[in-house]
This record gives C-alpha cells, structure tokens and sequence, in this order.
C-alpha cells in the first residue's frame, strides 16, 4: 500500500517570536496596515486584493450584513433568550439559517453563471435554455426574485453600479445580465435579480473562490447577528415572537 503524503497548510504557522500568514509577519506587516476586508481576502486565497476588489468585497460584506428579522435573526434570538450565558451558541443558530434559501444562494447563482460562460451553443443560447429549465421544473431561480423588493432589488443594482465606478465588468456580470434578460423573456414578466444574484457575480468578478462564496455571508451575517443579541438583552422581542406563534398557530386534532 503506498505511502500516504503528509497533510500540510499554506495558510500559518508560528515561532516563539512570530506568527506568520501566508508567509507574511502578522505583527509587523500586517496589524494596522491592512483592514479586516484586505486580510480576509489575503488569508482566504492567498492574494493581496487590489483596491477594487477590496471595495467590492467591503460592499458585500456590508450588503449582507442586515435585513431586519430574518429565520437567522429570529432563530439566534430565540436561542439567546434559552441560553444567555452562551453568546456563540446564538450566534451559531443563526448562521445555521444561511443557506440556499435565504442568505446564501451566491453560491448556486454562481453555477448558473459559469454554465452560461462555459456554453459552446453561446451564452444567450444557454441562457434561455436554463430560463426554461427552472419555469418547468417550477424551482426557484438562484439569484432572482424577492418578496419584498419589487420591481428591483435595489441592493443589486448599487452593487453593480459600484462594480462600474471600480472598473470591473466582465465576464460574470455580462452572464447575469443576459440570464436576467431571458429570465424576463421566458417568463413573461420581470424577474429582478436579488443581492445574492448580483453578489454571485460581483465576487466572480473579483476572484473570490467560488466553493466558499457562501462563507462571505457568514463571515458578515455573524456580526449581524452579535448586534441582535445585544439589541435582545436591551429589549427582549424572542418570547413575543414564542408568545405570537403559539397564540397563531393553533393546535387541531387528528393527522396531519
């Protein structure tokens, strides 16, 4: 049986005087000369981001990092009020809720976009052909719609602008406009393209690695999240919402 190679990390390692990141001095060279966003960025693909894409991850993260009382908020509440002793538990609870259906859907725009980019029919040509798939299969389009914000999302279309002022329009934001224009076409009516739409094609734009874009979420929604907290031991709402539920969602006899 051959020799299996010994696991090894790109990412730190440390001396009695030193750590380093990446092979770079975090004392020296990187406390107080580099922000959070920079140093994510740098940590998590081993780059030094150009200044645009510092700003457009920045955004991002600011982007996602509040929408009022989502499943993620209400969930970390509710786990505060049963646990206050134990702030990361709360926390935890809610970053359980960042996933393909709220907060965390870049990641399966994103696939639809590189389909689009890979497509030797042509990119309008695939395009339409995913507009199709999903109006038949009547699954809901990563990236596109929302109950609240219609006719657009107006998060999208700031992140999109900014990625103008930054000089980065290529090739995944060409994909997410020609998805959306088809999105339109087949379903007969505007489908605006949501922040996690516009968020998929941003990072892609900028290079961040596809497989842990939903970690950008995460990364923001926590510190979302910490300001819950704090706002719930102020000024409870958790067992309002524990009283409203049990008082609108009655119990009835018999099967389900």
């Amino acid at each position: 049986m051959p020799e299996q190679p010994r696991p090894k990390t790109h990412i730190a390692y440390h001396t009695q005087e030193a750590i380093y990141v990446r092979d770079v001095d975090l004392v020296n060279d990187l406390i107080g000369k580099v922000s959070f966003t920079e140093m994510m960025f740098f940590q998590i693909t081993g780059r030094r981001p150009a200044p645009s894409q510092v700003a457009l991850l920045d955004a991002v993260l600011v982007t996602l990092m509040e929408h009022g009382f989502t499943p993620s908020v209400i969930a970390a509440r509710m786990i505060y009020v049963s646990a206050p002793e134990a702030l990361q538990s709360a926390v935890a609870a809610g970053l359980l809720g960042v996933g393909s259906t709220f907060v965390g859907s870049m990641e399966n725009a994103v696939k639809l976009l590189d389909e689009i980019l890979g497509a030797e029919e042509g990119e309008q040509a695939r395009a339409t052909a995913i507009a199709k798939r999903y109006r038949e299969s009547r699954q809901p389009l990563p990236g596109f719609g929302h109950h609240l914000h219609k006719p657009d999302d107006p998060r999208s279309a700031r992140l999109i602008a900014l990625a103008r002022q930054n000089g980065v329009l290529g090739n995944y934001l060409r994909a997410l406009e020609t998805l959306s224009k088809a999105i339109d076409e087949v379903y007969g009516r505007h489908i605006t393209i949501n922040a996690t739409g516009a968020i998929a094609a941003v990072l892609g734009e900028i290079g961040f690695p596809q497989e842990v874009m939903r970690g950008v979420a995460l990364v923001s929604r926590a510190a979302g999240l910490v300001g819950h907290i704090l706002e719930e031991s102020r000024e409870p709402a958790a067992r309002f919402i524990w009283e409203m539920a049990e008082h609108d969602v009655p119990y009835e006899s018999g099967e389900s």
